[in-house]
C-alpha cells in the first residue's frame, strides 16, 4: 500500500509531467491535403507550393497541394468545407473564395466562409494600384480627382472582370468620392492592359503583378495604391487615403483555412508554422517577387478581419447591384 508521502510525491510528478504532454506539438495521423481552389501556376498556388514545402518540413507529414479550380473557387473551398475534420485537409482560400463569393454567387458556392470554415493565417495581400494611361492629363491623386469632377462620367475604368476584386475596388472608390467612371469588364488582365497601354482606356484598379513591370517601364502612371500600407513594390506612391480619398482599402488576400470542427491542437500548430514560415527572410522575398506584399494575420485579428471584409463587399455588391459574370 502506498504511503501518503509516496502518493503525494507521485501526484506532484503528475503535475509536472501532465503539462509538458499536454503541450505537445500535434502532428497529423497522415499526409495533410492543401487544396488550390484555383488551376496550376498562378502566383496563388506557387504561394501556396512553398509554403507546403514549409510546412512539410516541420510538421512531421508531407503537405501535398491538390489543384481544384472552377466555380471562381468554389468548387475545391466548398469540398474541403464538406471533407474531413481531422487536419489533413485545408484550402487556401482567397478574398473571392472567404469574402466576396457570398454576395456573388448563387448559394454562395454552396458554403459559408465564416460558418463553414476555421480561418488560420492570413499571409500576404495582393494590392490593387490606380493606373492611368500615359497621356492622361492627371499626374497625380489630387489632378486625377479634379479631372473626374471636372468630366462626369467621362472616363473609362478597366477591370479584370464584372464582379472580380478590380470592379469591386472600383465600386468602393466610386462610393466613397461619389464621382463616376464608367466600367469597362473585360476578361482577364492581358485584354485589359493591352487597352490601357494602347490608350483605349482611361485607368484601372491593377493588380501589381498585373501593373507592376509596365509602371516601373513608364508606360502607364500609377496614381495610388487602394490598400491601407504602401507597396513594398512601389514605395514612393501613396496610398489613396494619404492622396485624399480614405476608406478605399480593397486588398484581396491569400490565406490557410481549416473546415470547421478541426481539432484546436492542429489549429493552433498550423498558425504557429504560418508564422514561423513568414518570418523568414527567404519566403518575404519570394512573395515580393510574386507581386505580394506580406502581411501575417492570425487568430483573432484575422477573424475579425474577415468578418469585416464579409461584409465590406456585401455592402457595396449591393449598393452597386453588381452581378458576377
Amino acid at each position: 500500500m502506498l504511503s501518503r508521502r509516496r502518493l503525494i510525491a507521485g501526484t506532484g510528478l503528475a503535475a509536472l509531467v501532465s503539462p509538458a504532454v499536454a503541450q505537445a506539438p500535434w502532428v497529423p495521423p497522415r499526409p495533410v491535403t492543401l487544396v488550390v481552389p484555383y488551376p496550376a501556376g498562378g502566383p496563388t498556388d506557387l504561394i501556396a507550393r512553398m509554403m507546403a514545402l514549409e510546412f512539410s518540413a516541420d510538421l512531421g507529414q508531407p503537405m501535398v497541394v491538390e489543384n481544384v479550380g472552377g466555380g471562381a473557387g468554389a468548387i475545391g473551398t466548398r469540398r474541403v468545407a464538406q471533407g474531413v475534420k481531422d487536419g489533413t485537409q485545408l484550402v487556401f482560400g482567397t478574398n473571392q473564395t472567404h469574402a466576396t463569393n457570398i454576395s456573388l454567387i448563387p448559394q454562395g458556392g454552396g458554403y459559408h466562409p465564416i460558418n463553414d470554415f476555421t480561418p488560420i493565417a492570413l499571409l500576404v495581400d495582393l494590392q490593387h494600384i490606380l493606373v492611368v494611361k500615359n497621356d492622361l492629363p492627371a499626374r497625380t491623386m489630387p489632378e486625377f480627382l479634379d479631372l473626374l469632377r471636372a468630366q462626369p462620367g467621362r472616363l473609362n475604368c478597366g477591370s479584370t472582370g464584372q464582379g472580380s476584386a478590380a470592379h469591386l475596388t472600383l465600386e468602393l472608390f466610386r462610393a466613397r468620392t461619389g464621382l463616376q467612371m464608367n466600367h469597362i469588364a473585360y476578361r482577364g488582365s492581358a485584354p485589359l492592359m493591352q487597352d490601357l497601354l494602347g490608350g483605349h482606356i482611361d485607368a484601372s484598379f491593377a493588380t501589381t503583378p498585373t501593373v507592376l513591370a509596365q509602371v516601373q517601364a513608364g508606360r502607364v502612371r500609377a496614381l495610388a495604391v487602394a490598400s491601407p500600407n504602401r507597396s513594398p513594390h512601389l514605395p514612393e506612391l501613396p496610398t489613396l487615403a494619404q492622396a485624399g480619398v480614405p476608406g478605399v482599402e480593397a486588398d484581396a488576400w491569400l490565406a490557410f483555412f481549416a473546415p470547421a470542427g478541426v481539432p484546436e491542437a492542429a489549429i493552433a500548430r498550423y498558425r504557429a508554422l504560418a508564422a514561423q514560415a513568414m518570418r523568414k527572410e527567404s519566403v518575404r522575398a519570394e512573395c515580393i517577387r510574386l507581386g505580394m506584399a506580406p502581411n501575417l494575420r492570425e487568430g483573432a485579428a484575422f477573424a475579425a478581419f474577415l468578418a469585416e471584409d464579409v461584409q465590406r463587399w456585401a455592402e457595396v455588391v449591393r449598393s452597386a447591384n453588381v452581378t458576377a459574370e
